[in-house]
């Protein structure tokens, strides 16, 4: 007769598991609610961490998605509590939501450790839910599992597909250049987001979504089902009864978040176009977990591996194509048959390999999810720059840049801010033309603050009448997932934190070389310290008030991920002392 492993000891048994005073009032005041004594009797207690919100728009349905969760963990021999945390979408919360994704990770953070809950599901989908709740569950290390909302349906304009995000930024360029009536912009917009679910482009939020699964703490097939496809539910349910199980194997997060998992994350972002917001997510969950990750390893690892998935911004087809292609563990497949999928052997939260789950996984369509020798790019990997002009760093994605631009020298055009930028940038006598590089400062991390999606500036319509539909533009903002172009991100350190972009000039000569890892401004070394003292000297400080005045003293640069550097770290699970 084979021994039965024990189970863990719960941690909701320290709220809950006592015949005293405190056991009294925790359980009394719950039975409020109409909860049967039985449910208090040895099972775990799952929390289902829920970013529902009507002005998060991507999550709005998520009332329904918790439902199915709770299913399945009551199935399962699980208690279902669900609770709300902070739930900052990208498409209303002003001035960018990444601003608050530090604030978010804490609420997670302090909400799961500070109740009786012995697993946790991550209720995820718009862009900056997916990191927050994942960095503050690391930080506590139970055992946790993400499910996604899923995307939107395609988008429809004139009977044909277009991208939620993706559309945004073409159709307003084509307004703006007079190629498009406004008629048919206005119809865009009615058409563009016909469904719940989040961007169905490979956006940041479905590039997360891949993350997610690619890093083994979700489900296969997570990271696709679109929103409102029955199997979505399906998936919830299934993850439900998936996380009483984890509880009882004390299958943590530690156990799963391991440097292998983020390698084969790095890799798969490649593969798929995924959005260059996955460089700062990445790092700052791993920061979370104490695994090393740095910008170089985008290099090291992701180099050399073609993106197959054919996606819009970098492609032809939306989330739903995807999906019915074969969805993320297609794509998984392909890089494992090729030896490029780099651990086949990590863990996932079903308990399985991620190759073990993948290794069948069908694929029905060819020219979706390409073949190896047949890709859409042949080197998709986030292209890591740096020079004096980005000391610590800056990024690229090769797959949504223009290949004629990927080595260019040209004359910076400068933009102070976002605001001069927005002023200046529809001036007809701007000095300008399709070889000049647009240069922007002061939008990241602390300059905007909250390092806004406003680095793929829309280019100058007196170009734009010329037909020129791509340039070469540099800032330390970052970029939407659902955006394109050769566009040099999340340059560190940032022009507000003193670094050499806020120093740069109208017609300094700037080098980028994507191949050679190369971003350079052509100015005298002493030249550029004379530049950089004034600056010093005369640079003004932002009042230090309320979140914005926290979030200006302790965020870190893009390279380190952007978190706070007071929560780096994990610290654990360990039950805060009772207040009774």
């Amino acid at each position: 007769m084979s021994e039965t492993k024990k189970k863990p000891t719960l941690r909701s048994a320290a709220w809950f598991g006592t015949q005293d005073k405190n056991g009294f009032m925790y359980r009394s005041w719950m039975k409020n609610q109409g909860i049967p004594d039985h449910e208090f009797q040895g099972k775990p207690i799952i929390g289902i961490c829920n970013t529902w919100s009507e002005l998060t728009p991507c999550n709005a349905h998520f009332r329904k998605l918790a439902e199915h969760v709770k299913r399945g963990i009551l199935e399962a021999g699980g208690f279902p509590v669900e609770f709300p945390v902070f739930s900052n979408g990208e498409s209303n919360l002003r001035p960018t939501a990444m601003l608050t994704r530090n604030l978010a990770s804490m609420d997670v953070e302090e909400s799961i450790r500070g109740n009786p809950m012995d697993g946790v599901v991550l209720l995820v989908g718009c862009d900056k839910t997916t990191p927050a709740l994942l960095m503050g569950a690391a930080s506590v290390d139970i055992p946790a599992i993400v499910v996604t909302g899923g995307p939107m349906l395609n988008g429809k304009l004139n009977g044909q597909d277009i991208g939620s995000g993706t559309a945004v930024w073409k159709l307003h360029e084509q307004a703006k250049g007079g190629q498009i009536s406004m008629h048919d912009f206005l119809a865009a917009e009615a058409g563009h987001a016909r469904s719940a679910g989040t961007c169905n482009t490979m956006g940041t939020a479905s590039t997360m979504a891949c993350m997610a699964e690619s890093l083994g703490v979700s489900l296969p097939h997570n990271a696709a089902i679109p929103a409102v496809d029955a199997r979505r539910y399906v998936l919830a349910h299934m993850s439900g009864m998936r996380i009483v199980e984890m509880v009882n194997e004390d299958l943590k997060l530690s156990k799963i978040l391991k440097r292998e998992n983020f390698e084969n994350a790095i890799r798969t972002n490649a593969a798929i176009g995924g959005s260059t917001n996955a460089v700062i997510h990445l790092k700052a969950i791993a920061g979370r977990m104490g695994v090393p990750l740095e910008l170089e390893d985008w290099t090291a690892v992701g180099k050399g591996t073609p993106t197959i998935v054919d996606l819009q911004p970098s492609g032809r087809f939306l989330m739903e194509e995807f999906y019915y292609a074969g969805g993320l563990p297609g794509v998984l497949r392909r890089l494992g048959e090729s030896n490029l999928l780099p651990h086949k052997d990590a863990l996932t939260v079903n308990g399985r390999t991620i190759w073990e789950n993948v290794q069948d996984a069908p694929i029905y369509n060819d020219e979706v999810i390409r073949k190896i020798d047949n890709p859409l790019i042949d080197d998709g990997g986030i292209c890591i720059l740096r020079g004096n002009l980005a000391p610590r760093g800056a990024v690229l994605k090769p797959s949504a840049a223009s290949p004629h631009l990927m080595k260019h020298r040209g004359k910076a055009v400068v933009f102070e801010d976002f605001d001069h930028y927005k002023a200046r940038i529809v001036d007809p006598d701007l000095d300008v033309d399709e070889n000049s590089i647009l240069v922007m400062k002061n939008c990241g991390p602390k300059g905007y603050p909250g390092m806004a999606e406003v680095g793929n500036m829309g280019l100058p319509p007196k170009l734009l009448a010329k037909g020129i539909t791509d340039m070469v533009r540099i800032s330390d903002a970052r970029m939407s997932g659902t955006a394109y172009g050769t566009v040099v991100l999340h340059v560190a350190p940032e022009a507000m934190a003193g670094g050499p972009l806020g120093i740069v000039k109208d017609g300094d000569f700037i080098e980028l070389d994507c191949k050679a890892g190369r971003l350079h401004l052509d100015v005298p070394e002493d030249e550029i310290k004379t530049r950089l003292a004034d600056r010093a000297e005369n640079q003004k400080e932002a009042p230090r008030t309320g979140y914005a005045g926290l979030y200006l003293d302790h965020v870190l640069q893009a390279d380190e991920g952007c978190d706070f550097d007071f929560l780096v770290g994990c610290r654990g699970s360990a039950v805060p002392k009772h207040s009774h």
